[in-house]
């Protein structure tokens, strides 16, 4: 599997310094992860706090890469969105992703919003994943 290319130009601010790339671009099949909120396989109740529902969601994004067979380096983009968000939330999703990608530096867009779908979520991340070029099988 080739990783996406990862482009900072130097015309565009500095994000490998802080952990994302300005573009990725990808060849051969995409898969889209929908957004992952704070919510158990098991049904259990969901964290109230946003380091629980971060260390959750990572979770749920590390088992979708692993039924792709892909791992973080394959991660073409993320979107992340806060509820109501400011730079301590910022921050502490921030590092936990950082740990997360263990120095992939995919697209990242970091969205705060009013509401998901739910009151008790504080969090939700979607990712873009290139995968495996499959025609040689």
């Amino acid at each position: 599997m080739t990783a996406p290319n990862r482009l900072n130009p130097p015309t565009l601010p500095n994000s490998e310094a802080i952990g994302y790339s300005q573009i990725s671009i990808t060849t051969g099949r995409l898969a889209f992860v929908s957004g992952q909120v704070a919510i158990m396989a098991d049904g259990g109740l969901t964290p109230a706090d946003i380091v629980s529902q971060t260390d959750l969601i990572i979770a749920n994004l590390t088992e979708a890469l692993k039924a792709l067979e892909a791992s973080p380096h394959d991660i073409a983009q993320i979107r992340i969105y806060v509820v109501d968000m400011t730079p301590v939330e910022v921050e502490t999703v921030m590092r936990k992703m950082g740990e997360f990608l263990s120095g992939a530096k995919p697209s990242l867009t970091g969205i705060g919003v009013s509401a998901l779908a739910s009151p008790e979520f504080l969090l939700e991340i979607e990712m873009v994943v290139q995968l495996a070029d499959r025609s040689a099988d």
